[in-house]
């Protein structure tokens, strides 16, 4: 089956996601110590994110969409400092740039224009990464996000959202993602060929059934590959 299109995990298979989070954590902590002391006080980093994660195990409706936790967990704190209206705009503005503030895998800001050379590329993610403030969105046709689509990876849906808006079937989708469960075995599902960026050599998790059509270190590797065979792949 020959490849017409890629879609692209964002989060730690263009740019490690963890140092970009505790960033954002820091400035939003930060501005909170600067105009709020009194919530700053009461929530500082780590009571922030127990907070968070209980709010997402409350509102299992809201497992695709990251924002709105967020928002929720914001509103939460302030309430318990007594005050009704958290402001949301400049706390979440504080939090979306540092979030947004990521440095590519050395690897990516060669190879991706290449990719984008070779396919159309949609980025599919269950994250709220933003492609113009990461400075990637120049080599994408589409951006396919849970919170819009309103389900997250692994759910079938999402691929097949993705596969509409690029017009294609799905059995001719490259899906390139770090992730063993939510990526890879969550494309394949969906219908999908699949390539692991595999940047740690880890072994594939046989719990989760046939492995991926590719297992690459990095997406210079997928590009070469490409270039090398044409885009085209035996049927998972």
């Amino acid at each position: 089956m020959r490849i017409l299109a890629l879609t692209l995990d964002l989060d730690d298979t263009l740019w490690p996601v963890r140092p970009a989070l505790e960033r954002a954590d820091r400035e939003l902590d930060a501005w909170l110590q600067a105009h709020h002391p009194e919530v700053a006080r009461a929530w500082p980093i780590p009571a922030m994110r127990e907070l968070r994660a209980q709010v997402a195990v409350e509102r299992p409706d809201l497992a695709h969409d990251f924002t709105t936790q967020r928002h929720i967990t914001m509103r939460r704190a302030f309430a318990a400092c007594g005050i009704d209206e958290a402001p949301l705009e400049a706390l979440w503005d504080v939090y979306f740039n540092a979030r947004n503030s990521v440095e590519l895998f050395p690897d990516v800001p060669a190879a991706l224009p290449r990719l984008a050379a070779l396919r159309p590329l949609a980025s599919l993610t269950n994250g709220n990464a933003d492609l113009e403030l990461t400075g990637v969105h120049a080599h994408f046709v589409h951006h396919v996000c849970a919170r819009d689509t309103g389900v997250a990876k692994p759910d079938p849906r999402i691929f097949r959202a993705a596969a509409e808006r690029l017009g294609v079937a799905p059995d001719t989708i490259l899906h390139v993602g770090d992730d063993p469960a939510l990526d890879i075995a969550g494309a394949r599902d969906a219908g999908m060929r699949t390539a692991w960026i595999n940047r740690a050599g880890e072994a594939w998790p046989d719990a989760l059934g046939a492995p991926p059509d590719l297992d690459l270190h990095d997406l210079t590797e997928l590009a070469d590959w490409l270039d090398r065979h044409g885009g085209s792949v035996g049927k998972a």
